[in-house]
């Protein structure tokens, strides 16, 4: 084998290592958030299976016949697939694209740094670093969608800009070629299509979450407000020698 063969398998192997840390890598915090509540009710179901598992083998040793050392092997053998089988499953149900505009409102944030995970390795360097900023503004946004009625306009506005038009846009994107990719088509080529969407659809997360969170910082000044009224119009109402 000759040393640039070497060199291709190398640099084949060093990308295929890249790709894998890449599809790790988690782009916030909501979709760890999401991950994590999903091992923890595996591991809820594995204890509760293992506990069915010991009493049933408690009351067997107690009522029929002690279980000795054949039985107690047996019983180490099925806790041990009972921790294997409820381990794996079920699997973390992955997002696809057409899930994203009917997910929970109060989990699309995740949902959508999870999905968005997943495309990440297959996009350009600039784009990655992009989506990463997506991420971001996916979680100053995740904490207001928790309290937002999915009936109004602005949750609407927010499905269709996170769960619709966004995956749609990355979606697009990978449905061309790589080959014309680079390629200019009526003066700007596909990668420069794609950011410039990416930059657009992070400026408008971060607006609708700062837009969100101002109407709660609003309400929160009004309420100041009352007590003030309320309570210093009490306190001079107390106050001696008040007529």
């Amino acid at each position: 084998m000759s040393m640039s063969e070497v060199d291709k398998i190398s640099a084949l192997g060093n990308a295929a290592i890249e790709r894998s840390r890449e599809r790790r890598r988690p782009i916030g915090t909501k979709s760890v958030a999401l991950r994590r509540q999903h091992l923890y009710k595996k591991l809820g179901r594995v204890l509760v299976a293992g506990g069915i598992v010991l009493i049933g083998a408690a009351l067997f040793g107690a009522l029929i016949k002690p279980l000795g050392f054949t039985g107690l092997l047996a019983l180490t053998v099925l806790l041990i697939g009972v921790a294997v089988l409820f381990g794996k499953w079920p699997p973390f149900p992955e997002p696809r694209q057409t899930d994203l505009p009917k997910a929970d409102l109060k989990q699309l944030a995740g949902r959508t740094e999870i999905w968005l995970e997943a495309q990440r390795p297959a996009l350009p360097a600039p784009a990655r670093q992009l989506v990463d900023g997506i991420g971001v503004q996916l979680d100053l946004l995740a904490p207001q969608l928790q309290t937002l009625d999915a009936a109004t306009p602005a949750a609407a506005n927010i499905r269709k800009l996170v769960g619709e038009d966004l995956p749609e846009l990355v979606a697009g994107y990978q449905r061309i070629p790589a080959g014309l990719r680079g390629e200019a088509h009526a003066g700007r080529t596909p990668d420069e299509t794609l950011l410039g969407g990416l930059k657009m659809l992070e400026r408008e997360i971060g607006d609708a979450a700062r837009s969100l969170a101002a109407g709660e910082i609003d309400k929160l000044a009004t309420r100041e407000r009352y007590l003030q009224l309320k309570y210093q119009g009490l306190e001079a109402d107390d106050t001696p020698g008040a007529a």
